[in-house]
């Protein structure tokens, strides 16, 4: 099977649990290092799979990158190459395949739960989990794209999931380790400052109680729906 792609915009958001996932699955991928100039492939049809991971960045910043990736994106679609975005990944998906990404209400950053929604979609995917405890740094939503189904919302986000046909968008992040929860709070440590007032952010001392816990659960979900998604995967003919 050819190798899966995944595309990182920053140094610390990173593949995480899904490379762990893969790696345990015994499939090949390839990291693009976006935030270091790599260059992208001319087309994504050597790929079984594409994965978009999170940033800062909004996709509706002027970057030099997000045309490119956009036309990658349609032509996965196209060519029935699923794809797979957390956070920054989802909007791009969205954006490309005709949605919007607008501001959130508020900034939601931390553990918060998160529920599936009731359609058989959702139980495809999430299977007999009605809700979980689900990690956020956003400050941007998307609208769902024609075709796609609804399958997760929280308190303060309600598009936090959809997928489309093999396609899957996640606003939240079910990819996190510990070690990305500690380094992202270092990394963050102004925006948790500037943000506090907001409902939807916990400080980092509170993101990091019982973190070994909350990222064994986290896994276990991340690995239910990683496992449908590579059900997807365009195997070579």
């Amino acid at each position: 099977m050819k190798p899966i792609i995944i595309f990182r915009f920053i140094a610390h958001e990173g593949p995480g649990h899904l490379g762990d996932f893969l790696d345990a699955q015994q499939i090949s991928w390839r990291l693009i290092k976006v935030d270091e100039n790599e260059s992208f492939p001319q087309s994504i049809l050597g790929y079984s799979g594409m994965v978009l991971m999170g940033g800062p960045m909004s996709v509706n910043d002027d970057l030099p990158w997000i045309a490119p990736l956009i036309n990658l994106i349609r032509e996965a679609d196209k060519n029935g190459i699923p794809l797979l975005g957390h956070c920054l990944g989802g909007q791009l998906i969205s954006k490309a395949l005709g949605a919007v990404v607008t501001k959130n209400a508020v900034k939601e950053i931390g553990w918060g739960e998160v529920t599936v929604s009731k359609n058989a979609t959702a139980t495809q995917w999430f299977g007999e989990i009605e809700a979980f405890n689900s990690f956020h740094w956003h400050g941007e939503t998307f609208s769902l794209p024609p075709g796609a189904t609804h399958l997760l919302a929280s308190s303060y986000c309600q598009n936090q999931a959809y997928s489309i046909g093999k396609h899957l968008a996640l606003q939240c992040h079910i990819e996190m380790t510990v070690e990305m929860v500690r380094k992202w709070c270092d990394e963050g440590e102004e925006e948790l400052a500037e943000a506090q007032s907001s409902p939807a952010v916990q400080q980092a001392n509170v993101m990091q109680q019982n973190l070994p816990l909350h990222c064994y659960f986290l896994n276990k979900v991340a690995a239910q729906v990683y496992t449908q998604w590579i059900k997807g995967l365009k195997h070579s003919l």
